[in-house]
């Protein structure tokens, strides 16, 4: 069985070893999502202890599922803070741990986000994702459209420069 849940800053705080290893095995297993090394636990932890601030200001939102108990993937929704895109927000980190992968784990956890950001009045979600990955397909089977592409974006875990894509999604 698979819990979902919106973590606090105090329940993110008191779990930050557990969204830290869904990271670290995210990116063992090659996924761009801003770190190149695995094994780098300090910069990992600094990044969960900066979106725990966030959470704190009510910036953003951090979304998680729980399999036995455990975190197994996470996805984490900010509004902007600019006054002239009060009605957008960006999706970042949908990490799924590999273990469980195949379980429409991301999915259940778009679609949450997706309708947190209604509930929240905005009309815009964006994204960036790596191009050609996986997550491409989910994203677009989720309605959303391709708003370009930048060239050697992102350094990957093998050391390569991959372009990312950009994505949108109007909600209704």
């Amino acid at each position: 069985m698979i819990d979902y849940a919106i973590l606090s800053a105090t329940q993110a705080q008191q779990q930050v070893d557990e969204l830290t290893g869904v990271l670290q095995a995210c990116v063992a297993d090659g996924a761009s999502v801003g770190f190149v090394d695995a094994d780098d636990d300090e910069a990992m932890t600094r990044f969960w202890q900066q979106r725990i601030g966030s959470l704190s200001d009510g910036d953003s939102e951090l979304f998680v599922a729980r399999q036995h108990g455990r975190i197994v993937a996470t996805v984490i929704l900010s509004c902007s803070a600019m006054p002239n895109g009060r009605h957008r927000a960006e999706i970042s980190k949908l990490l799924v741990h590999p273990q469980a992968r195949r379980q429409g784990i991301a999915r259940e956890l778009m679609q949450r986000a997706e309708q947190r950001a209604r509930v929240q009045g905005k009309t815009l979600l964006v994204l960036d994702t790596r191009s050609g990955d996986v997550a491409s397909d989910l994203y677009r089977s989720l309605g959303w459209q391709v708003a370009g592409s930048i060239p050697f974006y992102a350094e990957s875990t093998a050391g390569v420069l991959d372009a990312t894509t950009y994505m949108y999604t109007v909600l209704a």
